[in-house]
């Protein structure tokens, strides 16, 4: 009978490989800017004034024209900011499925769903990776049943909103060190995962795993992907001329309704 000490010694516990899927949110999983539609639904509640949703409304309407720059990102986020310090954090978490049902779910782009669950059906986590508030891209995830959500995390005290960032807004090279982060954490084989995006900011994502996806790309997103080989998926349709049409339509005629909305509750 063999000893103790000639036993063979167990073999070291080893993790299960994950892949993951990671995306973009504005424009990849949503039409338009997630932000904005949030700066909404907060109006409707009387958070904020009406000039503050006609800046915002306009940022969108600059956001279908050009697509996502750096320096409207910077300017929505400062103002953001200022106008979230006071709100108790549980207020947004609950207005968030409304934000959802109303503005968010009518905007998704079925394609990238679909591509989303696809991935969720072979085994690989699904995570959203968004510059959005924290809470919103919780609600995204949990309405579509994925895996999780990496956004900007707003500093709280005491459950109310400070108007200062607990951490860098999440947006271009901050996106791929989270997902890096995350990866580390849960044990994710980034050179086996998938990343999906419209915009060239996003570039550091979708280099930090092994298989990019363009989705409905701006113009140096598609020039830098026709590039590298990397695959694209445009699912909208028509000429752009007529697509953002469509967009300025849609933003001019809420900035009309709410202004007849603000002009008949000051007449009564």
């Amino acid at each position: 009978m063999p000893s103790i000490d000639s036993a063979p010694a167990p073999e070291p516990e080893q993790r299960p490989e994950i892949v993951a899927a990671f995306f973009d949110v504005d424009n990849t999983l949503v039409r338009g800017a997630s932000l904005y539609l949030l700066a909404r639904k907060l109006h409707e509640h009387r958070f904020f004034r009406m000039r503050e949703i006609l800046w915002f409304a306009l940022k969108q309407l600059r956001f279908a024209a050009r697509g996502e720059h750096l320096g409207d990102i910077h300017q929505i986020r400062d103002r953001a900011l200022l106008m979230a310090k006071g709100i108790k954090v549980s207020e947004i978490e609950e207005i968030g499925n409304e934000i959802f049902d109303e503005y968010i779910e009518p905007k998704l782009w079925r394609g990238t769903v679909a591509i989303a669950h696809q991935h969720l059906t072979v085994g690989r986590e699904v995570w959203l990776v968004t510059a959005t508030p924290l809470e919103v891209a919780n609600v995204i995830s949990d309405r579509l049943k994925l895996s999780g959500a990496l956004g900007t995390v707003v500093e709280s005290v005491d459950g109310v909103y400070t108007g200062a960032l607990a951490s860098p807004i999440l947006h271009a090279a901050e996106k791929a060190q989270a997902v890096r982060a995350l990866a580390k954490e849960r044990g994710i084989k980034l050179s086996k995962s998938w990343a999906y995006s419209d915009s060239y900011n996003d570039v550091p994502l979708l280099e930090a795993v092994g298989h990019p996806v363009c989705i409905n790309p701006d113009a140096r997103l598609r020039a830098y992907a026709k590039r590298r080989g990397w695959q694209v998926y445009d699912f909208r349709t028509g000429q752009r001329a007529a697509k953002f049409s469509l967009k300025a339509a849609g933003v001019i005629g809420f900035i009309w309704a709410a202004k007849r909305s603000l002009k008949d509750r000051s007449g009564r």
